[in-house]
Parts: C-alpha cells; structure tokens; sequence
C-alpha cells in the first residue's frame, strides 16, 4: 500500500485505520490541507534513530573538529541580561 494523506478529522475518527496503514508504509496527517506529522511503524522509527545516532559526532569529535591555533575568535555583540541576585 502506498502512503496515503488523512486529515486530522479522519485520522481522529478512523485512527486504528491509521495505525493499521502505518505499520506497511508512512501515513500523512495533514492540517488545514499541509502536512504536519508524518505517521511510521515502530520499527521504522527505530531504525531511522539508528542511522541519525551512526552519522551524527559524538562529542570528542566535535572538540577535536575545533580550530587549534591561537587566533582570536569572533563573538556576537549581545548585552548580557541583568541579574536580581
């Protein structure tokens, strides 16, 4: 089955329908005709948060990505917020 389009009112009201569909391809819920979440299987889900966890940098390699001579750095030009201590 392909992925098909609810709207919000049909998914509330024929949402194991919803569940069913998802569980053999991503089902759409839209709002005020646009799309807005996107309904998946559980495995689905899980192995798409397996591929983000395996390309995204852990920390150290985040640190070690950072420049590492001794030049001056630009910083934003804020006023910092006044503090009642």
């Amino acid at each position: 089955m392909a992925e098909r389009s609810w709207s919000v009112q049909d998914a509330k009201n024929r949402f194991s329908e919803v569940v069913e569909a998802a569980r053999r391809s991503p089902q759409t819920v839209t709002k005020h005709g646009k799309p807005a979440v996107v309904v998946v299987d559980v495995t689905e889900y899980q192995r798409l948060q397996q591929l983000e966890r395996a390309h995204a940098p852990s920390f150290a390699d985040v640190l070690l990505a950072m420049p590492q001579d001794d030049r001056d750095f630009s910083r934003a030009d804020v006023r910092m917020r006044d503090l009642d201590l």
